[in-house]
């Protein structure tokens, strides 16, 4: 298994947007009728590396969003951008979602699914391209893409590492 590198961050002073993901109408049946409630998916970032996601649960809507907020903040990570891009392809899983991303020129653009893209956005990548492969389970995709962007390296500490310089780790 390869090692995550969990550069978890503290939300403090950090100018965060958030973008909600998905919104799902929960209906309980009992004696009396249907009680309904609503989950909120919500990821949050400042488009400079710093990205997070969370889930909120309420009564209503905007208090569901507002608690979703208030997780993600608590699950920041830090993500190494590179001239709008990641360093290297990644790959990764959770449960039946499967998530491809992979480095791409300048002016590409962000290429990826619903999901995956409000992830990317707010991570602050420009320029990726993105795949999801298997299930398309919201809340799996955004995790998956959370353990992708964990599992990326520095370009420094790869350098470091294998003791060559920086400009040979990408120009081989």
């Amino acid at each position: 298994m390869a090692k995550v590198n969990l550069n978890k961050v503290k939300a403090g002073d950090l100018e965060l947007k958030e973008k909600v993901v998905a919104i799902n109408r929960v209906v309980k049946t009992t004696k009396g009728g249907r009680s309904f409630s609503f989950s909120a998916l919500v990821v949050v970032g400042n488009e400079n590396g710093v990205v997070g996601h969370g889930l909120g649960k309420a009564k209503e809507v905007q208090q569901a969003i507002t608690k979703g907020i208030e997780d993600a903040k608590k699950n920041l990570i830090q993500v190494p951008v590179m001239k709008g891009t990641i360093p290297h392809d990644q790959w990764a899983k959770q449960g039946a979602a499967k998530v491809l991303i992979k480095p791409a020129a300048h002016g590409t653009g962000v290429i990826a699914g619903g999901s995956m893209r409000a992830v990317l956005e707010s991570a602050g990548i420009t320029d990726v391209l993105a795949k999801s492969l298997g299930s398309a389970n919201p809340h799996n995709v955004v995790k998956a893409t959370f353990h992708a962007l964990s599992l990326l390296r520095e370009p420094i500490n790869v350098a470091k590492t294998r003791t060559i310089a920086l400009k040979k780790v990408f120009n081989g």
